[in-house]
């Protein structure tokens, strides 16, 4: 059991989703970063889609009555233990039974994610634990954890090694980008605009999209009709301001998408905060093909 001391600016219960359920209107959601989360499970032993924490920006302040298994990747945040030992990222973390754990204002990124031996074990909605703000549905309550709520956790967990996760190699600042579908109707002065300029991330950005301001992106109006999208797709409406839509974001548009991110800076999308400024660069689909097939490498503890 968990018991929220403090909750932090919005802590919300994740795993990966409600894939294929976009027929019905209902996005994938999930983990903005589905490899973050299946790392920190695999350092307490779960399996790599159970249940855990997405802490953003400002992290809660937990008490653990039976002690645990924990552990920590994403974003790093100003942290500390009641029983005053390291608290470490991308490592097995061992707590004492009334050990609390609080986490404050993330250093640096935006999203973290904790992970408990058993997994969260709240019911699932549509085959899924994770939080859909947007409806109110899955997670906690379909809401955001609060002050005074109780987490219970899973029993049945593989064993538990001391164990240390390593992430994928990043490469610069960029998000690099393959066409999107509407790429042609955009003139040559508004692929100049978002190829050439720097976008900051604004403050209306949630899970649901990213609103980005910078020079407005041209495009020929051509009565596009509504299609489907996924996270990451970028799309550009009539003022001509970029949006990347969300892990909660709508699964239809009817906007001209000009491009997407590609899979492996989709965890790189999700530790942008509001201020943060970023360019796009173009890969080749197969380099991007490449790039997803990375993932973190998990070792013993020496």
């Amino acid at each position: 059991m968990i018991e929220i001391l403090r909750a932090g600016l919005c802590d919300m219960v994740m795993d990966f989703g409600r894939p294929g359920r976009g027929a019905l209107g209902v996005p994938a959601g999930g983990a903005a970063d589905r490899q973050a989360l299946a790392a920190a499970n695999r350092l307490v032993g779960n399996d790599e889609g159970a249940a855990g924490l997405e802490i953003t920006l400002a992290g809660p302040r937990l008490r653990f009555p039976q002690g645990g298994v924990v552990a920590l990747t994403g974003a790093c945040f100003a942290a500390r233990r009641s029983s005053g030992a390291t608290v470490a990222w991308n490592e097995t973390l061992m707590l004492a039974a009334g050990e609390i754990l609080a986490l404050e204002h993330a250093v640096a990124g935006c999203r973290g994610w904790l992970a408990v031996r058993g997994g969260l074990t709240v019911p699932r909605v549509m085959g899924s634990r994770s939080t859909f703000l947007p409806s109110g549905m899955g997670g906690y309550a379909g809401r955001a954890l609060q002050t005074g709520d109780l987490l219970r956790c899973g029993g049945a967990a593989k064993e538990t090694h001391l164990l240390r996760a390593t992430p994928p190699a990043e490469t610069g600042n960029d998000l690099r980008v393959v066409a999107g579908p509407q790429i042609r109707q955009f003139d040559d002065d508004g692929l100049k605009a978002f190829f050439g300029s720097a976008y900051r991330v604004g403050l209306a950005s949630d899970r649901r999209g990213l609103r980005l301001s910078g020079a407005p992106v041209t495009h020929h109006e051509t009565g596009l009709l509504s299609q489907g999208v996924l996270p990451g797709s970028i799309q550009v409406p009539p003022d001509g301001l970029p949006i990347i839509l969300g892990w909660d974001g709508p699964v239809t548009g009817g906007y001209p998408v000009i491009a997407g991110v590609i899979t492996a800076d989709m965890p790189r999308l999700a530790q942008l905060r509001p201020n943060d400024t970023i360019r796009f660069v173009t890969i080749e689909i197969e380099a991007a093909r490449a790039l997803a097939a990375k993932s973190w490498e998990i070792r013993e503890l020496a």
